[in-house]
């Protein structure tokens, strides 16, 4: 037997504790993606509860949301300078255990002030995590297993936003709301002490260059004032607000000044230069257009379910349920042939699928039952499965291991960005639509119309007061109104998806990822 032929007996034996100790750390990464995505909505549905508990008005209670939303959108594309200048495995530790320090600060916070602080630390903690444990998953793993682990990656960060609300309301309901936060505690400590362990001594080069105070300082002003906008601009009535309007200025200058001081200084906070690979351009504008797509459609769903239908949030959320359950369901299959079926093939079954999910929901009647509901979820769980993964393959194809950090960074800001422009773009868009259809409506239901007639006269027949008959018109006309507002948002979506199945053709193969370090 030659040396080369021993070698390549002894391969798989030698490569096993490799590979299990490669695929544990992956599935750690994971759980972390998991929970701090699962952080962006679990409070959503919680938030009467809390802002009963503390003393606050439900306007006060949105900054629950909003400032870790706003702190999470400032520290997603620092990410690549910070790990670059502290190492991306030290910052890892540090977000996780800040994480859950103030997941425990914000659980027995005693005002809305102190809760909205917590938040705020915890949100730039958690904006650190989402793009580290996606570098750090492509750095130690082989070539051949980053498109598994990018796969289950991508479905935590699917899943997440849809277990929230169900997870936040059980647990509100059945413990209380500070179990909301404090559930972080024990996976923190977990995943910081797994990290410790496992990649202590792996951590990756630090390059000490100077912090770009100016730059740091622009991203601060423009993405804040722009994540305020977009998550508040919606209840404060756009651009009717002097408010939203100073804050949209802000943020168009800041803009402005921080790209062109990034792209002249010599040493920039966020990393720029990847923008000139193709294919990652490509990746992240069909990733934010699809995250806006899918986003604002989902929020849609549930609040119509729960104003207009009669569903209570729980029931909201079981409709949702089954796009991730067949999303983790089918992440084995999607890991298993990532690197034998081409990304663009993947993302246009993917945008099919959507696109169909999209058609039939366009056909809802607000008397429909559950599975109505619930089934078009199926196949959209299906697309689920295909979505993340290819993407980001194609946008990390080309990208060197030193510039993991900075892509993930700025890839998971336009997610986090187009996500907050989806969920405000589609209610917006929902309430106006809904309000148009119930002046049109209106016009043709007067007391000179035979139908309203009739059916007036059948409500007085069964003993019903002249007060509660036009009420139940009313609120039958205000019902018609928003299932018909919904079915227009539904055609919106599939038109999008029909689009994005074209668009992914326009990033060119090669679409490999490049060789980095393996835990051993």
């Amino acid at each position: 037997m030659t040396a080369a032929a021993a070698t390549a007996d002894s391969a798989p034996s030698a490569q096993a504790p490799v590979v299990a100790s490669t695929a544990f750390l992956t599935w750690v990464l994971a759980i972390i993606n998991f929970m701090q995505v699962l952080d962006n909505t679990i409070t959503n549905v919680s938030l009467p509860a809390i802002t009963g508990f503390l003393g606050a008005s439900s306007s006060q209670g949105a900054w629950i949301v909003t400032s870790y939303t706003v702190a999470q959108a400032i520290t997603v594309p620092l990410t690549g300078w910070v790990a670059g200048r502290f190492g991306q495995v030290r910052i890892m530790l540090m977000a996780v255990s800040l994480f859950g320090c103030m997941s425990l600060m914000s659980g027995f916070a005693w005002s809305l002030e102190s809760l909205i602080f917590f938040r705020v630390i915890q949100g730039a903690a958690g904006g650190f995590m989402v793009p580290l444990s996606q570098a750090l998953m492509l750095t130690h793993n082989p070539p051949e297993r980053r498109g598994a682990a990018l796969a289950l990656w991508s479905t935590t960060t699917i899943v997440g936003p849809v277990m929230g609300p169900i997870l936040g309301g059980w647990i509100t309901d059945n413990i209380g709301w500070s179990w909301i936060f404090l559930v972080n505690i024990p996976v923190s400590l977990f995943a910081g002490i797994t990290i410790w362990r496992m990649l202590g001594r792996h951590d990756s080069k630090v390059v000490r260059l100077p912090l770009d105070w100016v730059g740091l300082i622009l991203l601060v002003v423009w993405v804040g004032s722009l994540q305020i906008v977009l998550d508040t601009g919606n209840h404060a009535g756009w651009f009717e607000s002097d408010f939203i309007v100073t804050l949209t200025i802000m943020a168009v200058i800041g803009f402005a000044l921080f790209l062109v001081w990034e792209l002249t200084d010599k040493h920039p906070v966020v990393d720029l230069s990847v923008f000139r690979n193709r294919n990652f351009v490509i990746a992240v504008i069909a990733m934010g257009l699809a995250v806006a797509n899918q986003r604002g459609p989902m929020i849609i769903l549930p609040l119509w379910l729960q104003t207009h239908v009669g569903y209570t949030a729980q029931w909201a959320g079981f409709v949702l349920a089954p796009s991730g359950l067949m999303a983790l369901m089918l992440v084995p299959f999607v890991g298993r042939n990532i690197n034998r079926i081409e990304p663009r093939i993947f993302s246009t079954l993917c945008f099919g699928l959507f696109a169909t999910s999209y058609y039939w929901r366009a056909h809802f009647t607000a008397d429909a039952d559950y599975w109505t509901f619930a089934m078009p979820q199926f196949i959209q769980g299906v697309g689920i499965a295909m979505f993340f993964a290819p993407l980001m393959t194609m946008s990390m194809s080309n990208v060197t291991p030193d510039k993991f950090a900075a892509a993930a960074g700025l890839q998971n800001f336009s997610r986090t960005v187009m996500g907050s422009f989806g969920i405000s773009a589609y209610v917006s868009l929902w309430e106006q639509r809904g309000a148009t259809h119930r002046t049109q409506l209106a016009e043709h239901v007067t007391a000179m119309s035979p139908q309203t007639e009739d059916y007036m006269r059948r409500l007085g027949e069964m003993g019903m007061e002249p007060s509660r008959i036009h009420a139940t018109l009313d609120q039958l006309l205000t019902r018609q109104a928003f299932t018909m507002a919904t079915n227009d948002i539904y055609w919106v979506a599939l038109a999008i998806a029909i689009f994005l199945m074209g668009f992914v053709w326009l990033a060119r193969p090669p679409f490999s990822l490049h060789s980095g370090r393996r835990v051993r």
